[in-house]
């Protein structure tokens, strides 16, 4: 083989040539690039959509309500001839079944996230995981009829007086449902926790429950917090179970034993379609939709601001 053979394999195998510039391929990358930044851009694009659709459709609800009556009117009757438009008692409701719903589903959920994380063995987690989603697929009218057929027949056996329709019944049934959302995300932050300091722990003398608590807990704080934060804004939003089981009913009332309606109830029941379109009844479900997401942002802003400190101080 002679040197001049050789000269065009090696110009071949240089190294430089492979990043040498090639107009087709920048024009993928360009494309491609594109691609990406309309995917993510389109759920920006979404949310902002759907805000200047609810402030736009609320500003002509207000124009006819004037906003301090639809904050401390105590009253949302506006099926009857006589129309009052406060939003209180939906918001009463609301919050009822989602206090409720979390009172039952923080400790399970985070009891159950620490169980499948430090102590549970692989052949355990293989089989409560899939069981967890398993319950967190089923559709949300299904608990809605369990709450009412299972959940509050077995609550009148302990309070003969709660009536049928009630908010109590509802609300532990959405805490069973949003248990799975909030012990998975809260395990995959404490299964996060780096090993170390988990062997650290051990080497001081403490315990699998001591270590858990005490040091796998508070590192992953930042986590649970966000777990908690889901399941908040899942049970905020939640709308079958107290469709059908809570009585629809806009009730001023704190006492989870009574019946009521939440917003998303009422929200189901305008959009069935007996009420004209450009109506002030139908323009309510818009004014009291941006209450809802003003709440479910007041509580993702609360729990960025949580995450932020304890990841911060850890």
């Amino acid at each position: 083989m002679t040197p001049n053979s050789a000269k065009p394999a090696a110009a071949e195998t240089y190294p430089g040539n492979r990043f040498a510039h090639r107009p087709l391929r920048h024009v993928s990358e360009r494309l491609i690039e594109g691609v990406l930044f309309l995917a993510a851009f389109s759920a920006v694009a979404v949310t902002v959509a759907i805000v200047f659709i609810l402030v736009a459709e609320s500003a002509a609800f207000f124009e006819h309500v004037p906003l301090i009556d639809f904050l401390t009117d105590t009253q949302w009757t506006i099926m009857f001839s006589e129309k009052h438009y406060g939003v209180a008692p939906l918001l009463a409701g609301t919050l009822v079944t989602t206090t409720v719903g979390l009172l039952l589903a923080v400790p399970v959920g985070t009891i159950t996230a620490i169980y499948l994380s430090e102590f549970a063995g692989p052949r355990t987690r293989e089989i409560v995981k899939p069981v967890l989603e398993l319950l967190a697929g089923i559709p949300t009218v299904v608990y809605g009829y369990f709450a009412l057929v299972m959940v509050t027949p077995a609550l009148q056996y302990f309070m003969p007086d709660l009536p049928g329709f009630n908010m109590l019944g509802p609300g532990l049934v959405i805490g069973i449902m949003i248990i799975p959302y909030i012990s998975s995300v809260a395990e995959d932050a404490m299964r996060a926790v780096p090993l170390h300091m988990r062997e650290g722990s051990y080497a001081m003398g403490a315990t699998r429950l001591q270590t858990a608590l005490r040091v796998v807990v508070p590192a992953a704080t930042s986590g649970i917090v966000a777990a908690y934060i889901l399941g908040i804004s899942r049970a905020i939003g939640e709308t079958m179970v107290v469709a059908v089981a809570a009585g629809q009913q806009p009730n001023f009332t704190w006492d989870p034993r009574e019946p009521g309606a939440t917003i998303t109830a009422f929200i189901v029941q305008v959009a069935l379609g007996d009420l004209p379109h450009g109506s002030i009844e139908y323009q309510s479900i818009f004014a009291v939709g941006l209450v809802l997401v003003l709440m479910t942002l007041f509580f993702n802003v609360l729990g960025h601001l949580a995450r932020k400190r304890f990841r911060e101080a850890y």
